[in-house]
């Protein structure tokens, strides 16, 4: 997929807006449907942006803006849809993505635009709410409001970080195993047609039988 910018196109920016992400995510859950490939929709916020726009100004506000849409746009274009939610809040949308995937490569956004951060003394930072179809929600509505419930709890742990609807799930799994090993695990689930979760529950009973017997 491509960056969307169907809809009112941001003029700073050049992407899709709220209502856009809107009409996308429901042409998205409609191809997909109640059992079809998955859906993931992250909201992206920056960390302190409305103090550092009124000390800096909005022309270097908006350098910021425009820089982490070019990021947005470099690491997701090829696989999914980013949006200009409103203000400094950005949307992702994905079908057909893991989102063990989604989570990895926003982890990895978050840090190159930290780095930038701290070189550039911004003190800026973002922070991200991710949920997915059809394990957190079934409706539009349940899923935006997990996936700004999520963003509110990145906020309010400490800022600079990625939360998920579920996110005892995420940390589990990107803690005990290799990017390399998730990614194979991703193919494998694709080319079995079955959700990763499912093969990892019987890699996990072979391994207690292989010891418990």
């Amino acid at each position: 997929m491509r960056t969307q910018t169907a809809g009112s196109a941001n003029g700073l920016t050049k992407l899709g807006d709220h209502a856009g992400f809107l009409d996308a995510l429901t042409a998205t859950l409609g191809a997909a449907g109640e059992k079809g490939p998955p859906v993931v929709l992250a909201l992206i916020d920056l960390d302190w942006f409305g103090k550092y726009n009124a000390e800096a100004g909005e022309q270097a506000g908006d350098r910021v803006l425009a820089r982490l849409s070019e990021l947005l746009g470099a690491s997701f274009a090829s696989q999914g849809q980013v949006f200009r939610y409103g203000g400094d809040a950005f949307a992702l949308l994905f079908q057909d993505v893991e989102k063990e995937s989604v989570f990895l490569q926003l982890e990895a956004l978050r840090k190159v635009f930290a780095d930038e951060a701290k070189e550039a003394n911004t003190g800026l930072s973002i922070s991200v709410g991710l949920a997915a179809h059809p394990e957190d929600g079934a409706r539009e509505s349940e899923l935006i409001r997990r996936m700004n419930e999520a963003l509110y709890r990145a906020k309010v742990s400490g800022r600079d970080r990625i939360c998920l609807a579920r996110a005892e799930k995420m940390v589990t799994k990107t803690s005990h195993y290799g990017q390399g090993q998730l990614e194979g695990l991703s193919r494998l689930a694709k080319r079995e047609g079955v959700n990763e979760a499912a093969l990892l529950r019987e890699a996990l009973d072979d391994l207690l039988r292989k010891y418990n017997n």
